[in-house]
């Protein structure tokens, strides 16, 4: 009987090493440990290379609406030329989104016979657009009001 308390501690005692050289599981626990930031980061990427390519997008039509305005002057229709050029230039952004503002000299137009007195030779034409953007990644949103903004200018022909 003495020596059957001793080989149940001994088995005891065994029995936790080999438990702690036991590596089936290690990679279950680190697969759970390591793929919630692995995924954090590659869902952020991808967020974060959508509103690069948003704000390119906003930064053409901004050119694209800058020129058409530019070179609307004498027509009927420049707003309208104007924000029409804008749209066709950001295909892939909700057109309800974006905002569009035309000046003329610093002095905003935003009807076809305002801007058609405004446009003089010489002058700047300018147009910003803007367009809102979201970064939330897994529920964090880390830039709430996040607003995607370019400006162009060109002289009026």
């Amino acid at each position: 009987m003495l020596r059957t308390q001793p080989r149940s501690v001994d088995a005891a005692a065994s029995k936790r090493r080999s438990l702690l050289r036991d590596t089936c599981g290690a990679a279950a626990v680190e697969l759970a440990v390591t793929l919630p930031v692995f995924l954090a980061l590659a869902i952020g990427t991808l967020k974060f290379g959508v509103a690069m390519s948003q704000y390119l997008t906003v930064n053409n039509a901004a050119a694209q609406g800058a020129m058409a305005f530019a070179l609307s002057r004498g027509t009927t229709t420049p707003y309208t030329t104007t924000t029409t050029a804008i749209s066709n230039a950001a295909p892939n952004l909700t057109s309800g989104s974006v905002t569009k503002t035309l000046r003329v000299g610093g002095t905003a137009c935003t009807t076809d016979s305002a801007c058609q007195s405004a446009l003089v030779a010489g002058a700047t034409a300018s147009v910003t657009v803007s367009y809102p953007c979201d970064l939330s990644v897994l529920g964090v949103n880390f830039k709430s009001s996040c607003t995607l903004s370019a400006t162009a200018a060109q002289m009026i022909q």
